[in-house]
């Protein structure tokens, strides 16, 4: 079973917002008292907060999906449902938040830093709330807003100031053991280290720390090998080690060879530049390199030999044993003068400011485009408000799509369908293509609720009707005169068979 796990997909899901409550106090001598339904308690939010005693995304491996609470619906007399509670979750430092497609959202560094995934649903009014003096007793309620949905990649980013890159074997996990109090596995053959180990340095009065990834191949930006998985836990690293063995014993490999392979890599890699501490390429950080397992007498000779011509490059080089700890006190040292120098240029965090962005005076908070396909026209309405209203309607209650015909209509909606190009009988869709309501725009629905004279839960301006075309209206004209002309015409016939008389024909 795994038990570090430095990449996940959490599949984040808020907190439904509760459905108001439409109900009409009652109690002795107080038969119709006036609307008293409480509002829907909004739903709670999934939030990821970086929390000191987590130190890997195994939790999210195994459990995936989480969901917020939902808020709960409103009662009469004025009762408000209640709120869900927040779901947060712990995550360890560093973590980067990303979407599917690989866009940075957050990135979480520091105790206590948190991000919204995804936020809860607004709770509905109840119908105390929508009370008005034109419409005194609202026979319907909000429903409750479902909450936000949202995948994203949890990418942990190791917090390290210096990070050990070399080939497999090259002795990083010794050195690690050797100048820390970490005890990492240590064996004789390739890929012995298969996650991040840290260890903690005092070199004096400096303490820094030290990150042990598994060993870089040929082709481990792209991919090959665990580099590729591995490689961002060194982007937020001040200094990179280079550790070059200078004792291996494959024909091909010599330390030069190794230390152009490893910074090809490092080149290639692009990893995330605009996190916190990664936004200096890998290959153009501090650098050291460090020739160990001189305690063999070969790697020795070697080690003197390739030493003129890396420091030719301006490097600085080192000859180390973790065998016999020889050279480590000065690599210590050397590396804390680098590690203070990296903190003293850092910029210093500035406090968070506010910033107000307020919206433009002719922002009317919404759009309406014309839209064609297949030979169909359609108005598609998009923004904030109308989308949330939308959501917010029980279409069951024809008082409640009155009560959205008004607010669309205040909204200027109307005025822009008329502008747009749309007559009346069009197709207009409120909302996302994947997920509208689609309906016959009639602009009659401007009329005010003052017209409102049936019962609740019911509005007189949406019934079953069509709207006459004119052909039909000049046959109905027609047939209207040929029935007045019938009827004219039998009344002349019965005065002339003497069934009535005129009182003037007698005089």
């Amino acid at each position: 079973m795994a038990t570090f796990v430095d990449r996940v997909v959490l599949y984040a899901a808020g907190g439904d917002g509760g459905h108001g409550c439409a109900s009409i106090h009652r109690e002795k001598f107080k038969p119709l008292a006036g609307p008293d339904g409480g509002n829907g308690g909004n739903g709670g939010s999934v939030i990821l907060q970086v929390d000191p005693q987590v130190t890997t995304l195994l939790e999210f491996h195994h459990l995936p999906h989480r969901h917020a609470p939902s808020g709960t619906q409103g009662m009469g007399d004025h009762r408000a449902g209640s709120t869900g509670a927040d779901l947060v979750l712990g995550v360890p430092d560093g973590t980067v938040v990303k979407s599917t497609d690989g866009e940075v959202l957050a990135d979480l560094v520091g105790t206590g830093a948190q991000f919204v995934v995804a936020a809860g649903g607004r709770g509905g009014l109840g119908n105390a709330a929508l009370a008005s003096p034109r419409r005194k007793a609202p026979g319907f309620a909000l429903l409750g807003e479902p909450g936000e949905q949202l995948d994203v990649v949890l990418e942990l980013k190791t917090i390290a100031d210096v990070a050990l890159v070399g080939y497999p074997s090259a002795g990083k996990s010794s050195l690690v053991a050797a100048i820390s109090a970490a005890r990492p596995k240590i064996a004789d053959y390739p890929f012995t280290t298969l996650i991040p180990n840290l260890g903690v340095v005092q070199a004096g009065s400096a303490r820094y720390t030290v990150a042990d990834v598994p060993g870089l191949i040929p082709g481990a930006s792209q991919g090959k090998g665990l580099g590729l998985e591995f490689l961002r836990h060194i982007e937020r690293c001040a200094v990179l080690v280079h550790v070059l063995d200078c004792a291996t014993l494959e024909p091909d490999r010599d330390p030069i060879s190794d230390l152009d392979v490893i910074e090809a890599e490092l080149a290639h890699y692009a990893g995330d530049l605009g996190i916190e501490g990664g936004r200096v390429p890998l290959d153009q950080r501090p650098r050291i390199v460090v020739l160990n397992k001189i305690d063999v007498p070969e790697a020795r000779d070697l080690a003197e030999l390739v030493k003129p011509e890396l420091e030719a490059r301006g490097m600085k080089v080192f000859e180390i044993s973790t065998a016999s700890h020889e050279g480590l006190r000065p690599l210590t040292f050397a590396l804390a003068e680098l590690v203070e120098k990296a903190r003293r240029d850092a910029p210093v965090p500035e406090a968070t400011r506010v910033v107000l962005r307020p919206k433009a005076v002719d922002d009317a908070g919404f759009t309406v485009t014309r839209r064609e396909s297949g030979g169909a026209v359609w108005f598609a309405v998009r923004g904030e408000k109308p989308e949330r209203w939308v959501r917010q309607t029980d279409f069951s209650n024809d008082e409640a799509v009155g009560y959205l015909a008004d607010r669309l209509a205040r909204l200027g909606i109307e005025e822009r369908l008329f502008a747009t190009g749309a007559v009346a009988g069009d197709e207009v869709r409120i909302g996302p293509d994947h997920n509208s309501v689609v309906f016959d725009w009639e602009p009659t629905m401007l009329t005010g609720s003052e017209l409102l004279g049936g019962p609740r839960g019911t509005d007189v301006r949406i019934e079953e009707r069509t709207r006459p075309t004119r052909g039909e209206k000049r046959i109905e004209y027609k047939e209207r005169m040929d029935a007045k002309a019938l009827a004219r015409e039998e009344l002349w016939t019965e005065r002339e068979q003497g069934h009535w008389a005129d009182p003037a024909d007698d005089a």
